[in-house]
């Protein structure tokens, strides 16, 4: 098959598996040796074993970080400090991408950037949405308040009111008290419960403008 060929069947998903090649070839042999001279030639991008991008110009669009992120590891989404750079809520910029996975821990990087995944148990997956991050992409991304509870909960020690005071944290109208308290409630960790008074207690400061004397 000639790339051209190839590329207008596939090119408008952006990512995709070597799975999705083999109905055009006779053997999966047969179609690693193509989808390998393709790399070889800078025509296609490998992202990690069996998942592939176009490069510019066989694409109009290359696929968003997030969306890299969410193909590299399933089942994953967008967290920590990634979602809390993404609605606002830290100042600071964030170089890698943060995702959660309930698979093993996992750094990764390639052309789109470096991608960091921690593990959190299956009964904690839950607490994000597929979200438009662009005209035509969209990924799974941890609403504010799960991205918080996901920070918290991975991070030792974060139960203490110094850390929650350092993450610096701005922005905090978005965050609904009543759905934070509700995740805490399905999360029942009791580092968790022991860190809502002092989170609760920097949003009502940055939302009233109230402060400590």
């Amino acid at each position: 098959m000639y790339f051209e060929e190839f590329a207008q069947h596939t090119r408008p998903l952006g990512i995709f598996e070597t799975s999705l090649v083999l109905p055009f070839y006779s053997s999966r042999q047969q179609t690693q040796r193509q989808l390998s001279d393709w790399v070889r030639s800078g025509k296609l991008l490998q992202l990690r074993r069996g998942l592939y991008a176009f490069p510019l110009p066989y694409v109009g669009e290359q696929p968003l970080q997030y969306v890299v992120a969410n193909r590299l590891v399933r089942p994953s989404y967008i967290s920590l400090q990634s979602a809390l750079s993404y609605y606002g809520l830290i100042p600071e910029h964030v170089a890698s991408v943060t995702s959660v996975t309930t698979g093993r821990p996992l750094t990764s990087s390639n052309e789109f950037g470096r991608f960091l995944y921690r593990h959190i148990k299956t009964d904690f997956f839950f607490g994000f949405r597929y979200r438009q991050v662009s005209q035509t992409q969209s990924a799974f991304i941890a609403t504010p308040e799960k991205a918080l509870l996901d920070l918290l909960y991975l991070t030792p020690n974060s139960d203490d009111e110094a850390y929650i005071r350092e993450l610096r944290l701005q922005n905090l109208d978005i965050i609904d008290s009543e759905r934070l308290r509700q995740l805490m409630d399905r999360a029942n960790q009791p580092k968790l419960m022991r860190t809502l008074p002092h989170l609760l207690a920097v949003i009502q400061e940055e939302t009233e403008g109230y402060v400590t004397l």
